[in-house]
């Protein structure tokens, strides 16, 4: 065990946590079954992904949100988001796209004041992304005084907007990038009863939280990892050969760790406390159950 596991601290605590997870067990089935049947590739409460388990992708999401302006709507149909890897800003190539949760039109109108929506999310290769590309269809447009006006895309940009970020993604850590349009300056009108979208963008990321990986041994002991913070209680089942278990995505602060033996006739429990910092992985080591 690493020096951020408290052997003496954990086990005083060992017989609480075990009450409190054994009354959250219900919930937390429920909660997994429902979410592996519907969405077999986004990190919830259980995370054993091969991905993680390799240390070398952090998971980014890509979210949309817009500043004030004066008009009934503003619609933008959004088709593609695409990110440089390659992390030299000049570089034709290194872009990879990120998977969009439902490509179409959206009202940037309806995400202003700290309002955002996910457009799209994806794990991509630890280190810098240089630059994003939005990529537009045509049914964009903008409502002026109950009167809608399409918004003409010039063609410089119609093989994507393509703009600068300037992130560096941390293996195991998970990203948030917002697109903030100013649609007030996005919008220019030709004097002729038209209108062209030339999109103000800023771009700017936040880490969320940090993550948790370590080992528990042996594989004989079936064991399940439990990390609890206050009322947060998140389950990480083992990778059945190696040990290997990940929480990604977890928020900074003190956690409970409890490893717990299915096979409780062999194996004794134990728990460890750990410190998460935002934007960093805390290694938790190796734990070995030991046999009663």
């Amino acid at each position: 065990m690493s020096s951020y596991g408290n052997q003496a601290r954990g086990s005083r605590r060992l017989a609480s946590l075990k009450k409190f997870i054994l009354m959250k067990k219900p919930m937390v089935k429920s909660i997994l079954l429902l979410f592996t049947a519907l969405v077999a590739g986004i990190i919830v409460l259980v995370s054993c992904n091969k991905s993680s388990s390799n240390g070398g992708t952090g998971r980014l999401e890509v979210r949309l949100t817009d500043d004030p302006s004066v008009y009934d709507a503003v619609y933008i149909d959004v088709q593609k988001v695409e990110v440089n890897v390659s992390g030299d800003p000049g570089a034709g190539s290194g872009w990879q796209t990120v998977p969009l949760f439902r490509p179409g039109v959206y009202n940037l109108l309806d995400f202003r004041n700290g309002i955002d929506t996910v457009l799209a999310a994806g794990d991509f290769p630890a280190g810098k992304l240089s630059q994003m590309r939005l990529v537009l269809g045509d049914r964009n447009s903008v409502v002026i005084d109950g009167q809608s006006y399409d918004l003409k895309t010039p063609s410089a940009q119609q093989s994507g907007l393509k703009f600068n970020i300037h992130t560096t993604l941390t293996g195991g850590i998970v990203y948030r990038l917002w697109i903030d349009f100013d649609a007030g300056r996005s919008i220019v009108t030709t004097g002729e009863g038209s209108y062209i979208l030339k999109p103000v963008i800023r771009t700017y990321t936040e880490a969320i939280g940090g993550s948790i990986k370590g080992y528990v041994l042996p594989a004989a002991a079936q064991a399940q990892v439990w990390a609890v913070q206050g009322t947060d209680t998140l389950l990480a089942l083992p990778d059945t050969a190696t040990g290997y278990y990940f929480f990604g995505g977890v928020n900074e602060g003190a956690w409970s760790l409890l490893f717990h033996a299915q096979d409780s006739i062999s194996y004794k429990d134990t728990a460890y406390a750990v410190t998460v910092s935002t934007g960093v992985v805390t290694n938790a080591g190796t734990v070995t159950l030991q046999k009663k």
